[in-house]
């Protein structure tokens, strides 16, 4: 019963939610909260606490949001909230959406659209990711420095079908995806953290899912380049980029890719979560560290 109820939310909302959709979103949002976010947190399995490092929240329940999918994954509350990190505005999603729960790839990036017009400058988005990188450990964070989008190869693509230039252009760029100021303060605020023993610089590549990789699989993204592969992320990033937004991006490698025929290691999602518990107190202090240091367009921030 709770599946089918789940199935016929998904396929409810996977029609196409046009620039209407989304300011009608996010106009009823701004007209239930006094925050005017510049920052958008979007967090992974197991990473949620960031948004309880939020003060003066207001949260709203993705299911109560309209047009808003709803989560269906465990280690994602499926709560939207406003409120303030270290002085500067911010929104958090705890819970993001992915392919593999069935909706379609423009819904499960619905959400960045409509951080663009609450008025979000900047998107930081974490994820669980299998370390590649055979000199990653268990518990390093990634900042990503760029992304192989696998579904992309195949045609899937956020932006595929009519382009609204309200949004965007019809072509954007990506080399410049991931904002190269970010990433050095995320390193410089590491150092000065103490983080430079698990802080790392890599590739993500992003997967549908929800199996996890094959050996054959990894040891081919492996030498593709990769350094961390996940199943999320990447779609949104393209769709903020897409939407004019900086976007900065953390992996926590939550295990080790299987590259060896003869290992016993299996990659399961209770490792995820337990990962993403025992390193959140560092993720916590390491993002909202920086977003303090952040320079913002709006001068009120």
């Amino acid at each position: 019963m709770i599946a089918s109820t789940i199935t016929s939310v998904i396929l409810e909302s996977n029609s196409r939610s046009s620039y209407e959709d989304c300011k009608g979103t996010a106009d009823w949002l701004l007209a239930e909260t006094s925050v005017r976010p510049l920052v958008g947190i979007v967090c992974g399995s197991g990473m949620g606490g960031l948004a309880d490092m939020l003060k003066d929240q207001v949260a709203f329940n993705y299911k109560d949001i309209p047009n808003f999918p709803q989560s269906t994954v465990d280690g994602h509350a499926g709560r939207l909230v406003f409120g303030m990190l270290k002085g500067r505005p911010c929104v958090c999603m705890q819970g993001r959406f992915h392919l593999y729960e069935g909706y379609a790839i423009q819904k499960i990036t619905l959400p960045m659209r409509i951080f663009s017009l609450l008025g979000v400058e900047t998107v930081i988005l974490t994820n669980a990711a299998g370390g590649l990188n055979q000199d990653f450990k268990v518990g390093d964070i990634m900042i990503m420095k760029d992304h192989i989008n696998m579904p992309g190869f195949a045609g899937n693509n956020p932006l595929s079908g009519p382009n609204d230039d309200r949004f965007g252009v019809r072509f954007p760029c990506m080399s410049d995806a991931y904002d190269r100021e970010l990433q050095q303060l995320a390193v410089d605020v590491g150092q000065e953290l103490g983080y430079g023993n698990f802080l790392r610089e890599g590739v993500y590549c992003v997967l549908g899912g929800p199996s996890f990789e094959t050996i054959a699989e990894c040891r081919m993204l492996h030498k593709l380049g990769a350094d961390a592969v996940g199943m999320s992320t990447v779609h949104e990033v393209i769709v903020a980029r897409h939407c004019g937004m900086r976007v900065f991006a953390l992996s926590l490698i939550t295990n080790k890719a299987v590259m060896d025929y003869d290992s016993e290691e299996k990659a399961n999602h209770k490792e995820v979560l337990e990962t993403g518990q025992h390193r959140s107190i560092q993720l916590q202090k390491l993002v909202s560290t920086m977003v303090t240091r952040m320079e913002y367009n709006n001068t009120n921030a």
